[in-house]
Parts: C-alpha cells; sequence; structure tokens
C-alpha cells in the first residue's frame, strides 16, 4: 500500500492524498478520514495520477450487496469507466 505526498486534486478542494490503485475501499476510507478529506488521488505503478474516487463514491460501493472487503480501488474505477455499469458518480 502506497500513499504519497498530498497534492491538489482541484485548487478549490484543498490537497488530496495519492493512493495506489492496489488499496481496498475500506483502507482508502480510512485514510480519507484520517486526513479528512473527501477525495484520493489514485496513482498508477509509476506514481503517476490517473484517476480520483470520493469518499460518496467509495460509501456507495461499501454499502453496495456485492461488496467484499477484497475490492480495491482500481475495480472500483473498472467499474465506474464499463459501459453500462453503475454509475458511482452523481
Amino acid at each position: 500500500m502506497r500513499i504519497l505526498p498530498a497534492v491538489l486534486a482541484d485548487p478549490g478542494d484543498g490537497p488530496a492524498p495519492r493512493v495506489g490503485g492496489d488499496m481496498t475501499v475500506e483502507v482508502a476510507l480510512a485514510v480519507m478520514a484520517g486526513a479528512r478529506v473527501g477525495s484520493l488521488l489514485v496513482c498508477d505503478e509509476d506514481d503517476q495520477h490517473t484517476d480520483s474516487v470520493t469518499q460518496a463514491q467509495l460509501a456507495m460501493v461499501r454499502d453496495g450487496s456485492s461488496y467484499t472487503d477484497r475490492i480495491r480501488l482500481r475495480d472500483v474505477l473498472r467499474l465506474r469507466r464499463a459501459p453500462g455499469a453503475f454509475a458511482l458518480s452523481r
């Protein structure tokens, strides 16, 4: 699990921690709670920012009927991008 230095996700949001896509949803929610932020920047193996997730998106996944503690951020992002998949963002 990698937690990288915080950077600005959106100039109005303040710093968001950068994490790897291999992080589980539960750990990501804990990181957000500890950092008191509402989003995380997801980075690839080269530490390049590839996407972001919000607390609301992860809470929706966690509260879903198919949730397991093995779901990782990359799985959430893949689902969000899949054509015809349930939209995680509102």
